[in-house]
């Protein structure tokens, strides 16, 4: 049984779950941001353990292939992070880790937009500029946040 499982964990099929299993997730939090299973899902461990486990299970691969090393070669200029991409392995344990990062971002913004009572369709809008685009969401709902919380703070 294990083995038959071990055989469905592809690439292809890891990056097909993760890259579809988030959307659901997007969907909670820009629409039912306030409501149990948003709380539960988004602001438990549940998803970052999922996520993980996919990393973790490729990380595992490329140190049985021998190339775990070849990872710390990214450093050394960008035609070595090109040459760690054309690898399909580093590519989506990349992929994993921005899903990871942005969907954590996308719940902070949600559980801060609740906190200062911005408006939904604002929250929305900084929600899937950030799913598409990460840092440029986070900007953007950082700017509508002044507004709304009526102070500007480098940090908090």
């Amino acid at each position: 049984m294990i083995n038959n499982f071990a055989s469905y964990l592809t690439l292809e099929n890891i990056y097909l779950i993760s890259n579809w299993g988030v959307i659901p997730f997007w969907l909670l939090l820009i629409f039912s941001p306030t409501s149990g299973i948003t709380k539960v899902l988004l602001n438990s461990i549940v998803i970052p353990l999922l996520l993980a486990s996919a990393y973790i299970f490729i990380v595992y691969k490329v140190y049985q292939n021998g190339n775990f090393l070849d990872s710390f070669q990214l450093y050394l200029g960008i035609e070595s992070l090109y040459t760690l991409f054309s690898d399909e392995n580093f590519l989506l344990i990349f992929w994993l880790h921005f899903l990871s990062i942005s969907l954590f971002v996308g719940s902070w913004i949600a559980r801060d937009a609740l906190k200062y009572s911005i408006p939904n369709f604002l929250t929305a809008m900084a929600l899937v500029i950030t799913y598409f685009t990460g840092p440029l969401g986070i900007v953007i709902y950082s700017i509508i946040r002044v507004f709304y919380s009526k102070k500007i703070s480098l940090n908090e």
